[in-house]
């Protein structure tokens, strides 16, 4: 029922499944930004140490751009890898029993 019909890949599939993974990978990114920021204030305040500010982050502007790209290039890659299992390779329609 659900198998029966593969999906057709189009441009405006493609473009918006691309969109979506890199909005995605930059989610996780200020998710995994705010866990390093964390355990960084953490660690300054157990140790006595004071902290420079950025802005109101206290993540060095370099840090936060490399992690801003390092989200938007996974999902990009994710993008890749998923389209071509999903839509070229057609894994999801492979029977294994």
């Amino acid at each position: 029922m659900f198998l029966s019909a593969p999906p057709k890949p189009t441009k405006h599939k493609h473009a918006a499944y691309l969109a979506a993974t890199v909005l995605l990978g930059i989610v996780v990114s200020y998710a995994v930004h705010a866990g390093i920021e964390a355990a960084y204030l953490a660690w300054t305040e157990s140790a006595g140490k004071t902290v420079a500010w950025y802005g109101g982050c206290a993540l060095h502007p370099i840090l936060q751009i490399a992690l801003i790209l390092g989200g938007a290039l996974g999902g990009y890659a994710l993008e890749r890898f998923w389209w071509r299992k999903v839509y070229v390779e057609r894994a999801w329609a492979q029977r294994k029993c």
